[in-house]
């Protein structure tokens, strides 16, 4: 019953945002200049939801390795690891999609400017969710470590059965978060030419003048893309809720 009371009152806080910005703001909108733009603009969305949705996937999977990688007994992995988040997370995501497509993938001929983008933006997210994973993991008290050595369950039996699953409802919060910033992220790819949704609104503004045309259905866009990631995380925090 919270759940849908959350997402009522999100609504309806969303839509008064935007009636009271339209209302407030008495500007003379030209909408008929970005007109001729409507499809590149959905085309726009339609990449960013794509390269979003895989990247989120392959940036799960790159949390989970470096996150085995800080967790391991051996030195050898658990530095390696350390030091590529601390390396990815210290530097600017700009600066790593021009690295990444004008030096590294020059050097190896890979032209897929789509490709790169996901590569670079899952790297740099994964970075970001095996911080979260590691304090959701390191955040299990000792005591249930202990109590399920005591009962004989072995190492693999202890993540399955006891770390994983409160440790899953512990980083869903910061994990959605962190996945909305990675479809907001996306829009940095326009400095590689990747035809997303902010590089379409900025071609149509480049053309028409129409500034507030041009960026103003970005907030909805990305509303669009983000908004179903924190209702997802709420379902999945009282499905995996339990009690203390």
């Amino acid at each position: 019953m919270k759940y849908y009371v959350s997402v009522a009152v999100s609504i309806v806080l969303a839509s008064t945002f935007c009636f009271g910005f339209w209302v407030v703001l008495d500007h003379d909108y030209n909408w008929s200049a970005i007109a001729p733009y409507k499809g590149n603009l959905i085309s726009g969305w339609g990449v960013t939801l794509g390269i979003s949705l895989a990247a989120m996937v392959l940036s799960v999977i790159v949390g989970v390795v470096l996150t085995i990688g800080q967790l391991s007994a051996h030195a050898l992995p658990r530095w390696l690891s350390r030091a590529y988040v601390e390396l990815i997370r210290g530097t600017p995501l700009l600066t790593q999609i021009l690295i990444g497509y004008y030096l590294i993938a020059d050097a190896i001929n890979w032209d897929s400017r789509f490709g790169v983008g996901l590569v670079v933006l899952s790297c740099f997210s994964g970075a970001y969710l095996s911080e979260i994973f590691r304090g959701g993991v390191e955040s299990i008290s000792k005591s249930q470590w202990l109590s399920a050595r005591a009962i004989g369950l072995t190492e693999g039996q202890t993540y399955r059965f006891v770390v994983i699953p409160q440790a899953i409802r512990r980083v869903l919060p910061a994990s959605a978060g962190q996945f909305a910033n990675l479809i907001k992220d996306s829009s940095l790819l326009f400095v590689i030419s990747v035809h997303e949704f902010t590089m379409q609104a900025r071609e149509a503004n480049a053309n028409t003048y129409a500034t507030f045309e041009a960026y103003l259905p970005l907030i909805l866009g990305y509303f669009i893309l983000t908004f179903p990631i924190s209702l997802l995380s709420r379902h999945l925090e009282e499905r995996f809720s339990y009690e203390h």
